[in-house]
């Protein structure tokens, strides 16, 4: 379900104006699943999808300990492409099923940088 994920949420994102840059970015030992930006802003997105609410909400699933690894992930990414003095936020983008289908909901500013 990651990669459909994945790509379901970039077609989500490409459709509101974003224009992704990298996919299953990996740094040291973590990963973002998409890199983006949105405007001037560089966006670091993390996507998460459940087939039912069994075990919560997607966006529950974005712990303080995942939130930690995405910003030290992002200051890899920051940090391999040189870029310094850039304007960063993370998103989160939420996809769950209602009869078969899938809805997905953006969550932008997601938790601090």
């Amino acid at each position: 379900m990651g990669t459909e994920g994945e790509s379901l949420a970039a077609q989500f994102l490409e459709a509101k104006g974003y224009t992704i840059l990298e996919k299953n970015y990996r740094f040291d030992r973590g990963e973002i699943d998409l890199v983006a930006k949105d405007g001037q802003e560089l966006v670091f997105i993390e996507v998460k999808a459940r087939r039912s609410r069994e075990f919560g909400a997607p966006e529950e699933s974005v712990t303080p300990a995942k939130e930690a690894q995405l910003k030290k992930v992002a200051e890899g990414y920051l940090y391999e492409h040189s870029i310094e003095n850039q304007s960063c936020r993370f998103d989160v983008v939420t996809i769950t099923y209602q009869d078969g289908r899938p809805v997905l909901r953006l969550i932008q500013n997601a938790f601090l940088a």
